[in-house]
């Protein structure tokens, strides 16, 4: 695994939901987010578990936020994942990162 910000950070998969369209599920997919990781908002609309909840965390996140994390998902995670601050692994934020990171107790990258 490489050693970069994310993979130390994690603070994004718990501080945010995670809401995406049915088709990237597995059962809509080949390779989609498993199904029993997502929970049904509307016909249009799933969550990933764990992030609705008080104090979020998805429940494909594993290790400790802020020192060593890793989404069990990773190869399968959806597109608002893959989408969210893209150059985070180089060290360089962007503001929903750094909010991510302060609700943590992280300094903004």
């Amino acid at each position: 695994m490489n050693d970069d910000h994310c993979t130390r950070c994690g603070a994004c998969c718990a501080a945010f939901r995670v809401d995406f369209h049915p088709s990237e599920l597995a059962s809509a997919s080949p390779g989609g987010v498993p199904d029993a990781f997502a929970v049904t908002v509307t016909t249009n609309l799933v969550r990933m578990r764990g992030t609705d909840a008080a104090a979020p965390r998805c429940v494909a996140l594993e290790g400790r936020i802020g020192e060593r994390v890793r989404c069990t998902l990773y190869a399968s995670r959806p597109s608002p994942c893959r989408d969210f601050a893209p150059y985070a692994a180089l060290g360089i934020g962007e503001d929903a990162c750094d909010r991510a990171r302060s609700r943590h107790g992280l300094p903004p990258l």
